[in-house]
């Protein structure tokens, strides 16, 4: 896949030139409104320039963090849920990379899960409560492979990229849209002792300054979403070859779209890192969506009869969206890959109350809660971090615990 990984690359250049340029222009469009002259929207140019720059670097050096914790991840070891971490270590090995992921735990009820970081070496992959609560072994792997293939594919790179990027132009005009809001009866003050041709100038530029804060975001938000959808479908495809098993992200994305818990957690700008839109009503239309229909794509894996490798997912793609292939001809040439039967289950498929209570206590162990057995009756007891006491009363039969140190 050398073939996406260059362009993938080079879209990283193209999204932060022409986020940056977005960004200068409205430095320049502030700077005029509020100094009035040409000078004074240079000079906004010049601080919207530093901006861009400071906003760059941080996106290169840390810009993974900060989306890690703007959907509130926390960082977890293998005790916390050994099956995750063993299945992170296993697609690692299937996929060839040089180091493993950082694995992080977003402590949310919805399912769902995304890849951040700058290259293989510096990656995390992030999943909620809610999707560990709900897939099993087969379908966890599936997710995690369709993570590992955007790795691969250095998607994360650009994601990480415009995530910050649009994060600031979106902050710079809504800092902008507030203070007009503030500053409106001195404005009106100002341009009442003004001549008319004058205050009539000042008024369309104030119009133009306005709707271009409000449209910037917008536009630097469809130029994030253009190439997303692309970005899916292949990293379906190579989730599925890592695995050989289609059926099993098929049906994690089956669960995914199943749910109807919203998703705190996630906000616009985080939106398109994860493997589904984590939004549910008018936010989550196609239209403005950051993701294919689930549904579509779900018939693509599971049409996938004759093998799982890449050019398999072609064909399969061909024949249910009647369009132009989407999978890179260098990726084509490759064997095609058989498909492995489904592990057996392990355990009987949990009921809907076992799950929101194993979801619950992941959500606790992530949030640093105790969990202590009762000794008089067995009840499990679960003991906030904030707990300031020695001991505990059992709730049930009222025996005093003492918590361990």
């Amino acid at each position: 896949m050398w073939e996406l990984i260059r362009v993938n690359k080079r879209n990283s250049v193209i999204l932060l030139a022409a986020m940056g340029s977005v960004l200068l222009l409205l430095g320049f469009t502030l700077g005029y409104l509020f100094g009035g002259a040409p000078q004074a929207g240079w000079f906004g140019m010049l601080i919207a320039a530093g901006i861009w720059l400071f906003m760059m670097l941080i996106s290169l050096s840390s810009g993974d963090q900060i989306l890690l914790s703007s959907a509130k991840a926390v960082p977890v070891t293998a005790d916390v849920h050994p099956m995750l971490f063993n299945v992170v270590e296993e697609m690692t090995l299937a996929a060839n990379l040089p180091k493993t992921p950082k694995v992080y735990i977003i402590n949310d009820p919805a399912p769902n899960a995304f890849a951040a970081g700058r290259s293989p070496d510096s990656a995390s992959i992030a999943v909620t409560a809610g999707l560990l609560g709900k897939l099993n072994r087969d379908e966890l792997q599936g997710v995690v492979a369709h993570e590992m293939s955007h790795i691969i594919h250095r998607d994360i790179l650009f994601v990480t990229l415009a995530g910050v990027m649009l994060g600031s132009i979106v902050l710079i005009s809504e800092i902008f849209l507030r203070s007009m809001f503030y500053s409106s009866l001195g404005s009106r003050r100002r341009y009442s002792s003004r001549s008319s041709n004058e205050g009539l100038a000042q008024i369309v530029m104030i119009v133009v300054a306005v709707l271009f804060a409000i449209l910037a975001p917008i536009f630097a938000q469809l130029l994030y979403f253009a190439l997303s959808r692309k970005r899916e479908y292949l990293a379906d495809a190579g989730g599925a070859r890592l695995t050989r098993y289609p059926e099993g992200l098929a049906s994690a994305l089956e669960k995914i779209a199943g749910s109807t818990v919203t998703m705190e957690t996630a906000n616009k700008v985080t939106a398109p890192m994860y493997i589904a839109n984590p939004f549910r009503g008018p936010k989550a239309m196609h239209l403005y969506g950051t993701h294919p229909p689930i549904e579509e794509r779900i018939r693509i894996l599971r049409n996938m009869s004759h093998g799982a490798g890449y050019i398999n997912y072609e064909k399969s793609y061909e024949e249910v969206t009647k369009r132009s292939p989407v999978v890179p001809a260098s990726a084509l040439k490759e064997e095609e890959v058989a498909i492995r039967q489904g592990a057996a289950p392990s355990k009987p498929e949990q009921t809907t109350r076992q799950q929101a209570r194993q979801v619950g206590d992941l959500m606790r162990t992530v949030s640093a809660f105790a969990f202590l057995a009762c000794g008089g009756c067995g009840l499990k007891m679960k003991i906030p971090p904030n707990y300031k006491g020695a001991a505990v009363s059992c709730p049930r039969c009222g025996q005093k615990s003492t918590l361990p140190q």
